[in-house]
């Protein structure tokens, strides 16, 4: 038996987060504080409409990215087995995992009396924070300097900056 098989499941689990990929949950903050921007014109339940349209689009993505990753550069190289698309589905997961900050954010917003307005706000806010932290997060743990960290969290800032900035312009 190899030492890995003897790992317990919690050293299992670190080990894997501890070399996990945080590129999945970065494009995917980006990607839902996106669609709260682009998420305009909703109809008569606007709350359950975004929450529904953040996490479809999560989903979309995911299977996009999956696609991808196993018929671009998979299917070229060698044949597909169940393992290899199931790591490659757990590896994209983040892009859905992202979604769901914003989305809860959406659906408790009335707890804070907010409106759809102050909701779209709040999870624009929640998925630029999402951006920030996991790059910070993904840096850090891929063993960068804490200056390197300092720049990955200021750069996914001001890409958030950009996509408020955005909101900002096209609501007004």
């Amino acid at each position: 038996m190899s030492s890995t098989d003897r790992a317990t499941a919690p050293e299992r689990r670190t080990g894997r987060r501890s070399h996990a990929d945080y590129t999945g949950a970065v494009y995917g903050s980006m990607l839902a504080a996106s669609v709260v921007i682009g998420a305009s014109g909703l109809g008569e339940f606007p709350r359950l409409e975004l929450v529904l349209l953040l996490l479809v689009t999560g989903l979309v993505f995911w299977v996009g990215h999956v696609h991808a990753h196993l018929f671009g550069a998979r299917l070229a190289q060698r044949s597909l087995d169940r393992p290899t698309v199931l790591r490659v589905c757990r590896e994209e997961w983040p892009i859905v995992e992202a979604a769901v900050p914003p989305a809860v954010a959406v659906a408790v917003s009335p707890l804070f009396g907010l409106g759809v307005q102050g909701a779209g706000w709040l999870a624009v806010g929640v998925a630029v924070a999402g951006q920030v932290g996991w790059s910070a997060v993904g840096a850090r743990r891929a063993g960068a300097s804490w200056r390197l960290v300092t720049a990955a969290a200021a750069v996914n800032l001001l890409l958030g900056l950009a996509i408020i900035s955005f909101k900002i312009v096209v609501t007004h």
